[in-house]
């Protein structure tokens, strides 16, 4: 049997909630999307001993936040309660499963990252910021944070207005320097943000 490839990651999230015979299980499609932030998750130097578990991973978390935010691809639901419930199940299934691969550092960065994104939501530039902090923490997954990517998103709790695109400067530079540019790009296009035009609008 082959194992899966971080391409993967959608039809093998579904496929597992499926598998578990919950009550999220009957709304279970499959995803015909790109896992794009799942791939740059993968690309990075940090992750290379286990690149489709990884992938995997985050995409759960992105699911959560699609259910919570947005439009999900994999759990499909317009019971706004049960969208919730789902919401909250997987993200607590991505950092568990985190958690057991013992990467505490990317785990504290994917719950700054679940705590941020709800707290930047309300603002005016809100789903903006939150894309902003989603393609940073992922390439901090992917290839380390550090004492900018940490700035940034103190600048963000703080409500700051220069902290969306001091998130983006770290991507960019850290997904640089790890030869990732090509993933954070695709990524950034997946969630409505382009990077090949000079830095995105974030006003």
């Amino acid at each position: 049997m082959v194992a899966p490839a971080p391409e993967d990651a959608l039809s093998v999230l579904a496929g597992q909630l499926r598998d578990e015979d919950s009550v999220i299980s009957p709304h279970v499609r499959d995803a015909d999307g790109v896992p794009a932030l799942g791939l740059l998750v993968a690309a990075g130097p940090r992750t290379a001993s286990a690149r489709a578990e990884y992938a995997l991973l985050i995409e759960s978390i992105r699911e959560g936040y699609l259910l919570h935010y947005g439009d999900a691809r994999v759990v499909v639901t317009v019971d706004r309660d049960l969208a919730l419930l789902a919401g909250d199940y997987l993200y607590a299934r991505g950092l568990e499963r985190l958690a057991a691969f013992g990467d505490l550092e990317a785990v504290r960065e994917l719950s700054d990252l679940i705590s941020l994104s709800a707290q930047v939501r309300v603002a005016s530039n809100g789903p903006l910021a939150a894309e902003a902090l989603w393609l940073a923490s992922a390439v901090a997954v992917a290839a380390g944070g550090g004492a900018e990517h940490e700035g940034a998103k103190l600048a963000l709790r703080e409500e700051r207005p220069e902290a969306p695109g001091a998130l983006l400067g770290f991507a960019r530079s850290a997904a640089s320097r790890a030869g990732i540019m090509d993933p954070l790009a695709r990524a950034a296009d997946s969630v409505g943000l382009d990077f090949r035009q000079g830095s995105p609008d974030l006003g």
